[in-house]
């Protein structure tokens, strides 16, 4: 796990490509390393995990005509070295990225669809004076770029821009909208205006001022005949294969957990292998949000050390601020910070950490997607009349169990934008100053209409893998892990997995009595609990019942009357919103989480730079 940076200018770079490079030093503080020629220049910070003694970057092909610096772990780099060495390529280490070079040499920009990985890489051709960069399938490892004033820059974090001279940090107002609807930045433009993601499953080729950008790959669901039984042991097999790839390194590997099914199955089968060198839990003060007895009960059972602490809500408001600026990009989720704690106390005894993230976008694991299932009769009336009912029920209060009736009145283009919606458009530009031309609808169309011939099912599972999955999820699961520089895996998160989870018939996935049918069915075969029966809590955290206690109520209503909460919102509906919550009339807490968590993000990069 590391960090990159790099540029490409025709001004000075010595000092830039330093400064870029300190800036993501919590991502890698084993090293750093660069590369300068003519216009191009590349910084890399290490976190050695894999061949400590010669895995430095940048590394190099034998006449030193190819450079890269890369950020990940290639799993199956073992199969493509013996690969590329029968083909001619000689190796000088034994780390995983030597293969990118030799592999670049071997098939050029064809060279992602070959790994098996978490990965964002750079690579220089010296000799086609062109740029490569490549993010891995789902978009497990961040990757930003932007041209400004003629210099060409990229960055695993936005943060490493601030110290560009070129770079003019601008706020772009233009997405606000569209946050407050997800809760998290859904598009690959970003707040800072001009800076871009690069998309999962992309890569980018820059190459005489030009920027060239390449979908390498794109999701598919193929429903296979199969009996439930080969179902499990497709699952099983697969996901036995994946954990043993992730527990790949030359260091300790431990495992997050939760109460729920996905980190249970993933710590079950990494100690059915190998001895677990520990794994970390986190909790709250409210017994409500405490998962820590399941974890106990299953690492009593599997004989692996156990760690959990409390944390206070003082602890949390006194590091939001801290929180945020990791983020580089705000989210809503307050698992986000669930997450910076249980990192920070993994980061005393490990430098790798598993993680279940994933298992319920590829395997099914939403209620939601039981509404296909649930309702079936409802959703063959003639969509005339269920259009009719939910214009009716659009004039009821949202969250007065009118919702159903709304969304099922609507094509599911029009009302699904994924599990974690927010504000309604509606709304959304009631609490807004300004009116914004791009929403919701606008940004999951291009989905839409790539999946236009397929199920309910697959359209919702698509929508939740691309923006909620790859936008939100993944991106604070790196966030938090890196700010404590260790390094986050997510088994379920692969190539190979998301092939079998892609055949899954619809009813191994949801049936009237429960989600990840036949996920469930295959832990069930090493979890030594009854934790493939539970609804997980997933890190949960208190905010809904602290946002109206002492210090933390004054501070989320200060924060809601801030200059930025006037200039960009409507105070007086917000501070409606937060009074009715405080009150007890009314729910309001994501939305009043969403405002807050932006204001604060706004504040650090915005404000405090």
């Amino acid at each position: 796990m590391c960090g990159i940076v790099g540029l490409v200018t025709k001004k000075e770079k010595e000092n830039t490509i330093k400064l870029m490079n300190d800036r993501i030093k919590h991502r890698g503080p084993d090293g750093d390393g660069y590369f300068i020629d003519g216009d191009v220049a590349l910084g890399h910070r290490r976190l050695s995990i894999i061949d400590l003694s010669t895995g430095d970057q940048p590394m190099f092909n034998e006449d030193g005509s190819v450079v890269t610096v890369f950020n990940g772990e290639i799993y199956n780099y073992q199969e493509l070295k013996e690969e590329l060495i029968a083909l001619g390529h000689d190796f000088k280490t034994k780390s995983d990225t030597e293969v990118l070079v030799h592999g670049y040499e071997e098939w050029h920009t064809d060279l992602p669809k070959h790994l098996r990985g978490m990965f964002a890489f750079a690579i220089y051709d010296k000799n086609k004076n062109e740029v490569f960069l490549a993010r891995d399938n789902f978009g497990i490892k961040p990757l930003y770029f932007a041209k400004m004033n003629d210099t060409f820059m990229f960055a695993s974090e936005i943060k490493a821009f601030l110290d560009v001279p070129d770079f003019e940090k601008v706020f772009n107002e233009s997405i606000l909208e569209t946050y407050l609807e997800f809760s998290f930045v859904p598009t690959n433009e970003t707040f800072f205006k001009g800076v871009h993601r690069l998309d999962a499953g992309c890569s980018l080729l820059y190459k005489d001022g030009e920027i060239k950008l390449n979908k390498y790959f794109k999701l598919d669901f193929k429903e296979e005949n199969m009996s439930f039984e080969d179902a499990v042991k497709n699952i099983s097999d697969v996901m036995k294969d994946s954990v043993e790839k992730h527990l790949i390194a030359d260091v300790e590997v431990g495992s997050f957990l939760s109460s729920g099914i996905d980190s249970s199955y993933i710590v079950s089968l990494a100690n059915f292998d190998v001895n677990m060198n520990g794994y970390t839990k986190w909790c709250y003060e409210n017994k409500k949000y405490d998962e820590t007895m399941y974890a106990k009960d299953l690492a009593e059972k599997l004989g692996i050390k156990n760690e959990s602490k409390i944390i206070t809500k003082e602890e949390y408001l006194e590091n939001i601020s801290k929180i945020m600026y990791h983020l580089d990009e705000p989210t809503s989720d307050p698992a986000a910070i669930s997450l910076y704690f249980v990192a920070k106390l993994a980061s005393k005894d490990l430098k790798v950490v598993l993680s279940g993230e994933g298992a319920d976008e590829f395997f099914g694991g939403y209620n939601y997607y039981r509404e296909e299932v649930d309702y079936k009769f409802y959703n063959k009336l003639p969509f005339c009349i269920r259009h009719a009912i939910g214009k009716v029920a659009s004039i009821f209060p949202e969250g007065r169990g009118f919702n159903f009736l709304v969304r099922r009145g609507e094509k599911l283009e029009n009302s699904y934008i994924g599990v974690n919606r927010n504000f309604s458009s509606k709304m959304a530009k009631k609490v807004l100053k300004n009116n914004y031309e791009l929403e919701a609808i606008h940004v999951t169309k291009d989905v839409y209409n790539e999946f236009k011939n397929y199920s309910n099912i697959d359209k919702m599972q698509a929508i939740d893998i691309n923006f909620w999955l790859m936008k939100d999820i993944l991106l604070k699961a790196d966030r938090m892990t890196m700010a404590s520089s260790i390094e986050g895996r997510v088994p379920f998160i692969d190539k190979e997995v998301f092939k079998v989870a892609s055949h899954l018939p619809f009813d191994y996935k949801v049936t009237k009595e429960n989600t990840k049918v036949a996920l469930r069915a295959a832990a069930k075969e090493v979890i030594p609990t009854e934790a493939y029966k539970k609804k997980k809590l997933g890190f949960p955290v208190p905010v809904r019942e602290w946002i109206k206690e002492g210090d933390f109520k004054e501070e989320v209503e200060k924060t809601l009357n801030s200059d930025v909460a006037n200039k960009y919102f409507n105070t007086k509906i917000i501070n409606k919103m937060f009074e009715e919550h405080v009150n007890g009339k009314k729910d309001n807490y994501r939305k009043i989480w969403t405002i807050y968590t932006f204001i604060k993000w706004y504040q650090v990069f915005f404000e405090g730079e």
